[in-house]
């Protein structure tokens, strides 16, 4: 009687659909978030990139966006890089934003540069606390015009 009770037991096909899905919805649901928060990382380091970009040539060029009555202001820079990251849906704080009018890139004298650092936070960190806050960088380098 035992024998038969178990050759039923491996031939029964119920519930085969819901523990192969149990089986590999874990594994799915990984790489889909996992797909998901990287593809969001690189947006959000590109809107950085962008940011700080604009930034470093709104301060070579003297524009008046990063300019009060034609003297450098690092409070309208900062002003500035911060709006052009919130056009990337994109929220930096102010004191992670760093102007600099006149500095060196690489060997070279006379750039205008612009750094943020910005802390990506990912909705996975719940889930693997070593990826819940990573500090992305951003710099950027523009000629100053005399």
């Amino acid at each position: 009687m035992r024998a038969t009770s178990l050759s039923r037991f491996w031939r029964a096909a119920a519930g085969t659909a819901a523990i192969e899905f149990a089986i590999l919805a874990p594994p799915f649901l990984c790489l889909a978030f996992g797909v998901y928060e990287f593809g969001r990382a690189l947006w959000t380091m590109e809107a950085l990139q962008e940011s700080v970009t604009q930034g470093a040539r709104c301060i070579g060029v003297q524009s008046t966006s990063c300019y009060a009555s034609g003297i450098y202001s690092d409070a309208n820079t900062i002003s500035y890089v911060q709006n052009v990251a919130q056009g990337w849906g994109i929220s930096v704080p102010t004191a992670d934003i760093v102007p600099t009018q006149s500095t060196t890139c690489g060997t070279v004298a006379g750039f205008a540069q612009v750094q943020i650092t910005y802390q990506f936070s990912t909705v996975v960190g719940s889930l693997i606390p070593a990826l819940a806050n990573e500090t992305l960088t951003a710099t950027s380098c523009f000629p100053d015009n005399p």
